[in-house]
């Protein structure tokens, strides 16, 4: 039995992120297996009330409700805590939380973190920001006792960057379909006559290919925007402006909506530009959807031979023909359903990113 600590994300129940997402699956099967797993919450995120969830204990604490200070400020205080709790494993999410990595060690306590992609390249970093997020990385390889990348690009660039090694554990996605019900009824939807984008509205998420890749497609079909985000309101703005009325935004949607909209959707759609595994593409093939992604290399080494692209340089434009094709070929639309629900199988899984984290955290405990 191993007692591990999560710490770098708002916690859990997930309502937020992938990281979050990776928790709540992680935590909760590493719990099955026997061994005790500690989460930090950010108490003004989680509104949870009971101390234990899915077997994991929560422990929330108070953060600096800030753009730039919210995760470190947060991180920085649950490591202290940490630090005189009994505790084997101290695993970080982020690698801007990098500089805190070493504290656990001071009290025995074995530190590894997942880097999560080059967070460096988002746009809504300043230049001031992403120095620190480029000097985190940096310290990222010298600070824990290991760290994890969840793709192999991301895997590459560490060892090219830094002559660091990680350890690569995938992304695991396994999800329960759902019929059409009440969701598809709330928002106007009819099965199979929509296509699915769900994400952060962020700049560098680029939700705006898709909304604009919509105007001048003349068909009947949907697009609908599942998603948010703090701190973006500009760019809101400017996606509800350019949308045409066939554009249907959601807002957040998790558990029981989440799913049923994705289930049920003619094809999703990932545009995002930066960042590594995503895990709603991951969840979106795991549904049976046909994708389309933005071609950068981590998307491409996502979905594999089961999944579509489209030129992300040229956006809008080069999106509206994939998506012109799709529709008037609804035949190759379910081969690629097929091959996605095959590919996720054969190659992500929660159960086998459980054996993997379990597999390196013996092997830190032993250095």
């Amino acid at each position: 039995m191993v007692r591990i600590a999560m710490l770098g994300t708002r916690g859990v129940p997930a309502s937020y992120s992938g990281f979050e997402t990776c928790v709540e699956e992680l935590g909760s099967r590493l719990v099955e297996r026997g061994h005790e797993v500690i989460v930090y919450c950010r108490s003004h995120h989680i509104t949870y009330d009971q101390p234990y969830y899915k077997g994991m204990r929560l422990v929330k604490l108070p953060t600096l409700t800030n753009k730039y200070l919210d995760t470190i400020t947060h991180t920085f205080l649950s490591t202290l805590d940490l630090t005189w709790r009994r505790a084997d494993i101290a695993l970080f999410f982020i690698a801007g939380n990098s500089p805190v990595t070493w504290i656990p060690r001071l009290t025995g306590i074995k530190s590894i973190l997942n880097v999560d992609g080059l967070d460096w390249k988002r746009e809504k970093w300043p230049p001031l920001a992403k120095r620190y997020i480029q000097f985190a990385e940096y310290l990222a390889t010298l600070l824990p006792d290991a760290i994890v990348t969840d793709s192999r690009i991301v895997q590459a660039y560490y060892q090219h960057q830094y002559q660091a090694d990680s350890t690569y554990i995938a992304y695991g996605s396994e999800v329960e379909p759902r019929p059409p019900g009440d969701y598809l009824r709330r928002f106007g939807l009819e099965p199979r006559q929509y296509i699915l984008f769900v994400g952060r509205l962020v700049p560098e998420n680029c939700a705006h290919h898709l909304v604009q890749a919509f105007n001048g497609l003349g068909t009947h079909f949907k697009c609908v925007i599942v998603g948010d985000a703090p701190y973006a309101e500009d760019y809101k703005a400017a996606l509800h402006a350019a949308a045409g009325p066939n554009v249907v935004f959601t807002g957040y949607l998790f558990g029981e909506g989440y799913r049923e909209l994705n289930a049920n959707a003619y094809a999703f759609v990932e545009t995002s530009g930066v960042g590594g595994t995503h895990p709603a593409l991951l969840e979106a093939m795991a549904f049976g959807n046909c994708v389309v992604a933005h071609n950068t290399p981590e998307n491409l080494e996502t979905i594999g031979p089961a999944g579509l692209s489209y030129d992300g340089r040229r956006g809008a434009d080069a999106l509206r023909l994939r998506l012109a094709e799709l529709i008037g070929r609804p035949a190759m639309v379910a081969d690629y359903r097929q091959r996605a629900t095959e590919w996720v199988r054969q190659t992500y899984s929660w159960g086998s990113v459980t054996d993997a984290y379990e597999a390196l955290f013996q092997a830190v405990l032993m250095k």
